[in-house]
Protein backbone atom coordinates (compact mmCIF):
# COMPACT_ATOMS: atom_id res chain seq x y z
CA UNK A 1 0.00 0.00 0.00
CA UNK A 2 1.23 3.34 -0.79
CA UNK A 3 1.54 5.34 1.97
CA UNK A 4 4.05 8.83 3.34
CA UNK A 5 7.05 6.89 4.83
CA UNK A 6 9.13 9.73 6.36
CA UNK A 7 9.19 13.44 6.90
CA UNK A 8 10.30 15.00 3.47
CA UNK A 9 10.50 18.45 4.61
CA UNK A 10 8.95 21.11 6.25
CA UNK A 11 8.42 24.38 5.57
CA UNK A 12 8.42 27.57 7.58
CA UNK A 13 8.11 30.86 6.73
CA UNK A 14 10.44 33.56 7.42
CA UNK A 15 11.61 37.26 7.35
CA UNK A 16 15.45 36.94 7.44
CA UNK A 17 16.11 33.81 6.02
CA UNK A 18 20.01 34.30 6.65
CA UNK A 19 19.05 34.39 10.45
CA UNK A 20 17.44 31.50 10.52
CA UNK A 21 20.27 29.27 8.24
CA UNK A 22 23.00 30.67 10.53
CA UNK A 23 20.95 29.75 13.60
CA UNK A 24 20.14 25.69 12.39
CA UNK A 25 24.12 25.75 11.26
CA UNK A 26 25.94 26.96 14.13
CA UNK A 27 23.42 26.09 17.25
CA UNK A 28 22.19 22.88 15.63
CA UNK A 29 25.09 21.76 13.49
CA UNK A 30 22.68 21.21 10.25
CA UNK A 31 24.23 21.81 7.00
CA UNK A 32 22.88 24.31 4.44
CA UNK A 33 21.82 21.92 1.16
CA UNK A 34 20.33 24.26 -0.66
CA UNK A 35 19.79 27.98 -1.60
CA UNK A 36 17.78 29.09 -4.02
CA UNK A 37 15.13 31.55 -5.96
CA UNK A 38 11.59 29.59 -5.09
CA UNK A 39 10.48 27.86 -8.22
CA UNK A 40 7.28 29.79 -9.69
CA UNK A 41 6.99 32.38 -7.26
CA UNK A 42 8.64 36.11 -7.93
CA UNK A 43 10.77 37.41 -5.41
CA UNK A 44 11.16 33.99 -2.94
CA UNK A 45 13.84 32.60 -1.82
CA UNK A 46 14.28 28.60 -0.21
CA UNK A 47 16.47 27.69 2.14
CA UNK A 48 16.85 23.34 2.83
CA UNK A 49 18.50 22.64 6.10
CA UNK A 50 20.03 18.82 5.97
CA UNK A 51 17.99 16.49 8.42
CA UNK A 52 19.28 13.31 8.41
CA UNK A 53 18.17 12.22 4.95
CA UNK A 54 14.90 15.00 5.10
CA UNK A 55 15.57 18.78 5.44
CA UNK A 56 13.98 21.86 7.49
CA UNK A 57 13.22 24.63 4.58
CA UNK A 58 12.70 28.31 5.16
CA UNK A 59 10.73 30.00 2.51
CA UNK A 60 11.18 33.97 2.50
CA UNK A 61 9.12 36.47 1.12
CA UNK A 62 9.41 40.31 1.46
CA UNK A 63 5.85 40.46 2.15
CA UNK A 64 6.46 38.11 5.54
CA UNK A 65 8.42 40.71 6.99
CA UNK A 66 5.31 43.08 6.88
CA UNK A 67 3.04 40.20 8.85
CA UNK A 68 3.05 40.87 12.15
CA UNK A 69 3.87 38.42 15.00
CA UNK A 70 1.51 37.34 17.59
CA UNK A 71 1.97 35.06 20.14
CA UNK A 72 -0.82 32.81 20.72
CA UNK A 73 -2.35 33.63 16.96
CA UNK A 74 0.36 33.22 14.52
CA UNK A 75 2.92 31.55 16.93
CA UNK A 76 2.42 29.78 19.94
CA UNK A 77 5.65 31.32 21.69
CA UNK A 78 6.38 27.71 23.51
CA UNK A 79 4.95 23.76 23.34
CA UNK A 80 2.37 25.68 26.47
CA UNK A 81 0.91 27.85 24.17
CA UNK A 82 -1.71 28.24 21.70
CA UNK A 83 -1.41 29.51 17.79
CA UNK A 84 -3.84 29.51 14.87
CA UNK A 85 -5.31 26.12 13.51
CA UNK A 86 -3.10 25.37 10.73
CA UNK A 87 -0.23 26.79 11.66
CA UNK A 88 3.13 25.22 12.99
CA UNK A 89 3.28 25.01 17.09
CA UNK A 90 6.44 23.57 17.24
CA UNK A 91 9.00 21.74 15.51
CA UNK A 92 10.38 18.88 16.73
CA UNK A 93 14.00 17.35 15.57
CA UNK A 94 15.34 14.13 16.28
CA UNK A 95 18.52 12.10 17.25
CA UNK A 96 19.26 8.47 17.91
CA UNK A 97 20.39 8.60 21.77
CA UNK A 98 19.72 10.37 25.32
CA UNK A 99 23.69 10.98 24.95
CA UNK A 100 22.92 13.22 22.03
CA UNK A 101 19.86 14.83 23.44
CA UNK A 102 22.52 16.03 26.27
CA UNK A 103 25.79 16.99 23.45
CA UNK A 104 22.86 18.58 21.95
CA UNK A 105 21.63 20.86 25.11
CA UNK A 106 25.01 21.58 25.55
CA UNK A 107 25.79 22.21 22.55
CA UNK A 108 22.64 25.01 22.42
CA UNK A 109 23.73 26.17 25.86
CA UNK A 110 26.93 27.31 24.98
CA UNK A 111 25.45 29.56 22.55
CA UNK A 112 23.80 31.36 25.48
CA UNK A 113 20.37 30.20 24.06
CA UNK A 114 18.42 28.65 27.57
CA UNK A 115 17.36 24.89 27.06
CA UNK A 116 14.46 23.48 28.87
CA UNK A 117 14.42 19.60 29.97
CA UNK A 118 15.52 16.45 29.52
CA UNK A 119 12.15 15.57 30.27
CA UNK A 120 10.79 12.10 30.03
CA UNK A 121 7.49 11.60 27.75
CA UNK A 122 7.78 7.75 28.31
CA UNK A 123 7.62 6.80 25.02
CA UNK A 124 10.87 9.92 24.36
CA UNK A 125 12.45 12.25 25.74
CA UNK A 126 13.10 15.49 24.54
CA UNK A 127 14.73 18.85 25.36
CA UNK A 128 12.71 22.15 24.27
CA UNK A 129 14.45 25.66 23.79
CA UNK A 130 14.08 29.01 21.50
CA UNK A 131 14.94 29.45 18.00
CA UNK A 132 14.76 33.17 15.40
CA UNK A 133 11.85 34.81 14.68
CA UNK A 134 10.00 32.98 17.77
CA UNK A 135 10.10 29.57 16.80
CA UNK A 136 9.63 26.73 19.18
CA UNK A 137 11.93 24.51 19.16
CA UNK A 138 12.27 20.26 20.50
CA UNK A 139 14.40 17.74 20.20
CA UNK A 140 14.15 14.21 20.93
CA UNK A 141 14.83 10.77 20.98
CA UNK A 142 12.77 7.56 21.46
CA UNK A 143 15.95 5.49 22.92
CA UNK A 144 15.11 6.57 26.10
CA UNK A 145 11.77 5.07 26.44
CA UNK A 146 10.82 2.46 28.94
CA UNK A 147 7.05 2.18 27.27
CA UNK A 148 7.67 2.64 23.56
CA UNK A 149 5.22 3.59 21.16
CA UNK A 150 4.08 -0.08 19.47
CA UNK A 151 0.90 -0.69 17.18
CA UNK A 152 -1.02 -2.39 20.37
CA UNK A 153 -2.49 1.22 21.25
CA UNK A 154 -0.28 1.53 24.39
CA UNK A 155 -0.44 5.35 23.81
CA UNK A 156 -3.93 5.75 22.90
CA UNK A 157 -6.02 6.74 25.84
CA UNK A 158 -9.61 5.77 25.62
CA UNK A 159 -10.50 9.02 27.74
CA UNK A 160 -8.99 11.53 24.94
CA UNK A 161 -10.74 9.17 22.06
CA UNK A 162 -13.88 10.08 23.69
CA UNK A 163 -13.38 13.61 24.01
CA UNK A 164 -11.87 14.30 20.27
CA UNK A 165 -15.45 12.60 19.60
CA UNK A 166 -14.03 9.05 17.79
CA UNK A 167 -16.18 6.22 18.04
CA UNK A 168 -15.05 2.67 18.01
CA UNK A 169 -15.56 1.69 14.50
CA UNK A 170 -13.55 5.24 13.31
CA UNK A 171 -10.45 4.23 15.64
CA UNK A 172 -10.34 0.90 13.96
CA UNK A 173 -10.32 2.32 10.31
CA UNK A 174 -7.69 4.73 11.75
CA UNK A 175 -5.82 2.52 13.17
CA UNK A 176 -5.91 0.87 10.16
CA UNK A 177 -6.37 2.64 6.98
CA UNK A 178 -8.48 1.46 3.84
CA UNK A 179 -5.80 0.56 1.30
CA UNK A 180 -6.24 1.99 -1.97
CA UNK A 181 -6.11 0.67 -5.49
CA UNK A 182 -7.12 1.81 -8.95
CA UNK A 183 -7.96 0.24 -12.25
CA UNK A 184 -4.04 0.77 -13.77
CA UNK A 185 -5.93 4.48 -14.89
CA UNK A 186 -4.40 7.86 -13.37
CA UNK A 187 -7.30 9.66 -12.00
CA UNK A 188 -8.00 13.40 -13.42
CA UNK A 189 -8.33 16.66 -11.54
CA UNK A 190 -11.97 16.60 -10.05
CA UNK A 191 -14.14 19.24 -10.02
CA UNK A 192 -14.10 21.71 -7.85
CA UNK A 193 -15.39 21.09 -4.62
CA UNK A 194 -15.99 23.81 -1.71
CA UNK A 195 -16.75 21.40 0.67
CA UNK A 196 -12.90 20.17 0.60
CA UNK A 197 -9.79 21.83 1.55
CA UNK A 198 -8.37 23.89 -1.06
CA UNK A 199 -4.94 25.48 -1.37
CA UNK A 200 -5.72 29.61 -2.23
CA UNK A 201 -4.62 29.65 -5.94
CA UNK A 202 -7.26 30.08 -8.80
CA UNK A 203 -9.02 27.22 -9.78
CA UNK A 204 -8.21 27.54 -13.52
CA UNK A 205 -4.47 26.60 -12.36
CA UNK A 206 -6.10 23.85 -10.58
CA UNK A 207 -8.06 22.35 -13.50
CA UNK A 208 -5.05 22.66 -15.68
CA UNK A 209 -3.94 19.24 -16.95
CA UNK A 210 -0.95 17.66 -15.53
CA UNK A 211 1.03 17.13 -18.40
CA UNK A 212 0.63 21.31 -18.75
CA UNK A 213 1.56 21.40 -15.41
CA UNK A 214 4.64 19.21 -15.43
CA UNK A 215 6.10 21.19 -18.66
CA UNK A 216 5.39 24.73 -17.81
CA UNK A 217 6.19 24.89 -14.12
CA UNK A 218 8.28 22.14 -13.49
CA UNK A 219 12.71 23.88 -13.02
CA UNK A 220 15.05 21.19 -13.06
CA UNK A 221 18.48 23.09 -13.55
CA UNK A 222 20.47 23.82 -10.71
CA UNK A 223 21.16 27.82 -9.97
CA UNK A 224 25.33 26.22 -9.24
CA UNK A 225 25.70 23.34 -12.10
CA UNK A 226 29.10 22.79 -11.03
CA UNK A 227 28.61 22.91 -7.43
CA UNK A 228 30.76 25.52 -4.97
Amino acid sequence: MAKPNALNHSAISTGDIKQQIAYFSDVLGMELIALYRMHGVEGAYHAFMKLGSEAVAFVFMEENRKVETVIGQTHAGSGLEKSAPGTMQHLALNVDTMDDILDMRDRIRSRDISVLGPIDHGFCASIYFAGPENLTLEISTLAAAESPLDDKGTWIDPEVVSLAGITGEELKSYRAPADYKNDGKRLAQPAYNPKVPNMTLPKELMQTVDEVIWETMSETDPPSPGGL
